[in-house]
């Protein structure tokens, strides 16, 4: 066996038989060992970085305190769960060890899965952020309004992290005039939470000009996001007065930090692309709200200049007299139409009493008198109608069709 460390006191001639294997080769040979040796395995983990693509195939990690496993299972079999695995899920696998041979990697390929629990820190999540919803620490009504433009931007996170370096590239890219202040800490292990909820209590006690905080990191498993999930963090993220953005891990990432912020950014560069309006964009926004203004402006006076000139040709104006002289044509006209209808109604009326007078007349007693009869009236005005009424020497009044003879009854 040749040692590695002394390669160069050994035989290194390559032509004298030695085998030499080429990458795919190696992890070929490495694939069957593998899957000669652990043809079906049962494993028992916690869920973390758990994805679903759009073949309905399942990738996730299973892993322990000390260790994790990449796994997969094909939609042909998770089509037979009876649940949907998540992160910090504990389950029990089924399955075989297989080597990926293009990336040189080893998995299981899970062909049953059960649920057998919550992971510990899933859960402690889960208690943790039940208890914040209770007390009220993620209503919006307590959330701040982070403002349209800002002129200082303070950052805590972790000096050699790419979430800083995605940040001041987006900043330097679309702002860059902006002022900005970096409060770096760790941002993962145990000492991180401290840091972080110091950091959020310094700013806001020492630059409260700053326009907003943006605290997170980059992404990774749930334990390397945990330091975002502790209740000291949270609570420093509430008591905040500066307006805070969580922006930790990536977009399919939640912490505790993201309910308790003003706002959650999906990673760090959206972050920074929130508080950081493009220079262009604004410049944009602002020549068109002046052209609206001026076009607004413009179209007042226009309409105004209409009126003003329709006032200047109105004849109430410009030939006042016209007014009064239609209405003295229109007032003769009207009366007229008046005395006309008054004249035919009057007509009217009397065409329509001569009738009843023609009618009167027909009906009249007098015409019988003046045929040669007469009426019998008592002194008293009674009508005498039969001769009962009246007696010897009674006086009756004859109503002639001209004159009246007075008569004494023999």
């Amino acid at each position: 066996m040749v040692d590695l460390f002394d390669f160069e006191s050994s035989n290194n001639n390559i032509d004298d038989g030695k085998k030499i294997y080429s990458v795919s080769e190696i992890n070929n040979e490495i694939k069957f060992i593998l899957e000669d040796s652990y043809p079906v395995v049962w494993i028992s983990g916690e869920v973390s970085n758990f994805k679903t693509y759009s073949s309905g195939h399942m990738y996730f990690n299973l892993k322990d305190e000390n260790s994790q496993i990449s796994a997969v299972m094909f939609s042909g079999y998770n089509q037979k769960l009876n649940f949907v695995p998540k992160d910090g899920m504990q389950i029990l696998v089924f399955g075989k060890i297989t080597s990926y041979v293009q990336r040189g990697s080893y998995q299981i390929q899970v062909s049953y899965a059960k649920e057998i629990g919550i992971g510990t820190l899933q859960e402690i999540f889960e208690k943790l952020k039940n208890k914040l919803q209770l007390e009220g620490l993620f209503e919006q009504k307590c959330k701040k309004q982070i403002p349209y433009i800002v002129n200082k931007i303070g950052i805590v996170t972790s000096k050699d992290g790419a979430a800083l370096h995605d940040i001041l590239s987006v900043l330097n890219r679309r702002f860059s005039n902006v002022e900005i202040l970096i409060y770096p800490v760790r941002v993962q292990g145990e000492q991180a939470k401290y840091e972080i909820s110091n950091a959020i209590e310094y700013l806001n006690n020492n630059y409260k000009e700053l326009d907003v905080l943006l605290v997170g990191r980059g992404g990774g498993s749930l334990e390397d996001l945990w330091a975002f999930n502790e209740e000291i963090v949270a609570r420093a993220i509430f008591n905040s007065k500066i307006p805070t953005i969580s922006c930790v891990g990536h977009e399919i990432d939640f912490t505790i930090a993201d309910f308790v912020a003003d706002l959650r950014a999906a990673t760090p560069s959206v972050a920074a692309e929130i508080v950081a309006k493009n220079r262009a964009d604004i410049e944009d926004k602002l020549l068109m709200l002046k052209k609206s203004i001026i076009d607004k402006m413009t179209n007042i006076v226009d309409i105004a200049s209409e009126k003003i000139n329709k006032f200047k040709t109105c004849r109430a104006l410009s030939k006042p007299y016209l007014i009064y002289e239609d209405k003295i044509q229109y007032i003769d006209e009207y009366k007229e139409k008046l005395i006309n209808k008054v004249k035919e109604i009057f007509e009217n009326k009397q065409h329509l009493l001569q009738l009843k007078i023609q009618k009167l007349s027909l009906l009249s007693p007098l015409n019988i008198l003046e045929r040669g009869y007469s009426v019998c009236f008592k002194e008293n005005g009674e009508l005498i109608k039969k001769s009962k009424q009246i007696l010897k020497d009674d006086i009756v009044n004859v109503k002639l069709s001209e004159g009246i003879i007075k008569a004494k009854v023999l």
